[in-house]
C-alpha cells in the first residue's frame, strides 16, 4: 500500500513540477507532521475560521436544528464529511438528544485513527449519542447509504470547499446530491469575502506555523521521494486580494537552482523568484454561492453567520 501511495505521490509531483506554472497538490500537505501543523494552525489567534464557525454551532444551535426541518418522531442520519475530531459538532449532537430527536451520527473520514479517537471521545463525553463511523471515500459511503431512505442531514464544515475551484465545487455538490433524496439537507461552511488585513494573517501568521506547514511539502518530498530540496532556498509566499476573493499559497524560489528527485530520476529547474502553487482558499458571498449551486439539485434555505460576519453556514435543501 505504501509503495502504491508513493508511486501516486511521485506521479502527481512530477506532473505538477513539469508544468509552466509549477504546482504541488494540496492533498499532500497531510502527512503526520503536516496534520499536526494544521491542528496548530486551527488554534492560532490569526486563524479566525475555526472560532467563527464554532460560534455559530454553539450560539445558534437551535437555529441550525430549526433549519434542518426535522420530525422529532422520525429517525434520521446525521452525516459529517471529513469529521476529524468532530469538536464543532458536539453542541449540535447534545442538543439534538436533549430535544428528543432520534438519529445516528455518522462521521466519515479517510483516517481510521481519527474515527476511532472520535468514537472513543464521544463515548466518554456524550454516551447517549449513537455513533456509527464510516471509513472511506465520501461518495462511496453516501451511495451505500442512499437506499436506506431515512432523512439525511450532511455536514461539510470548516470551509473545506474553499480548496476547490468553483467549477469543481459545483460538480462536487452535484455528486453529493445524486446520493441524497428529495428533502435531505446539506450544510456547507464557508469563509466569507473580507479585507486582506483580516484574511492574510490566517495564511501568514506571526509564529511561522503556516510557513512551516507549506514548507513541509518539500520536506515530505525529500523524505518519501528522495528529493534534495534545500528548504532554506524557498520561502512561504501567500497572496490575497478582496477583489478576487481567493487566497493563494506559494513556495517561492530564492535563487536559480536545480532540484533532483530520485523517485522520478529527474532534475527540475527553478528560477529565482519562480513560484510553486500549493493551495487555494476560496472566499464566498451569496452571488458566488448561487452561481456554484445553479447547476446542482440544491437550493439555499437558510444562512447563519458569526457575530463578526466572517463565516457562514449555508443550509441547503435537496430538491
Amino acid at each position: 500500500m505504501q509503495n502504491k501511495m508513493n508511486t501516486r505521490f511521485a506521479m502527481d509531483v512530477d506532473a505538477g513540477l513539469s508544468q509552466p506554472q509549477k504546482r504541488i497538490p494540496p492533498k499532500y500537505f497531510y502527512d503526520e507532521k503536516g496534520s499536526a501543523l494544521f491542528a496548530d494552525i486551527m488554534r492560532m489567534p490569526e486563524y479566525y475560521l475555526t472560532d467563527a464557525e464554532l460560534e455559530i454551532f454553539t450560539s445558534q444551535t437551535h437555529d441550525l436544528i430549526d433549519a434542518f426541518d426535522l420530525d422529532r418522531g422520525e429517525y434520521f442520519e446525521l452525516i459529517e464529511l471529513g469529521a476529524g475530531d468532530g469538536f464543532k459538532t458536539r453542541e449540535l449532537l447534545k442538543d439534538l438528544v436533549l430535544e428528543g430527536y432520534r438519529y445516528d451520527y455518522m462521521p466519515i473520514d479517510i483516517s481510521k485513527d481519527a474515527l476511532e479517537q472520535l468514537q472513543e471521545s464521544l463515548a466518554e463525553d456524550l454516551p447517549q449519542v449513537s455513533v456509527v463511523t464510516k471509513h472511506g471515500d465520501y461518495f462511496h459511503i453516501l451511495e451505500s447509504l442512499k437506499d436506506s431512505h431515512h432523512p439525511k442531514v450532511v455536514l461539510f464544515l470548516g470551509s473545506n470547499m474553499g480548496n476547490m475551484s468553483d467549477a469543481f465545487a459545483s460538480d462536487f455538490i452535484y455528486r453529493l446530491g445524486a446520493s441524497l433524496n428529495r428533502g435531505d439537507k446539506l450544510l456547507i461552511g464557508v469563509d466569507l469575502i473580507k479585507s486582506a488585513d483580516v484574511v492574510l494573517p490566517a495564511y501568514n501568521d506571526a509564529g511561522g506555523i503556516t510557513r512551516a506547514f507549506n514548507l513541509n511539502l518539500l520536506r515530505r518530498i525529500n523524505r518519501e521521494l528522495g528529493g534534495d530540496f534545500n528548504l532554506n532556498a524557498f520561502e512561504h509566499a501567500p497572496e490575497y486580494t478582496e477583489e478576487e476573493g481567493v487566497a493563494h499559497s506559494y513556495l517561492k524560489s530564492l535563487r536559480d537552482q536545480d532540484v533532483t528527485i530520485a523517485a522520478m530520476g529527474k532534475t527540475y529547474r527553478f528560477a529565482r523568484g519562480e513560484r510553486v502553487h500549493t493551495e487555494i482558499s476560496r472566499k464566498y458571498n451569496d452571488e458566488i454561492m448561487a452561481r456554484i449551486l445553479s447547476k446542482t439539485d440544491f437550493e439555499i434555505i437558510r444562512k447563519l453567520t458569526d457575530s463578526k460576519g466572517y463565516f457562514a453556514d449555508y443550509i441547503l435543501n435537496r430538491r
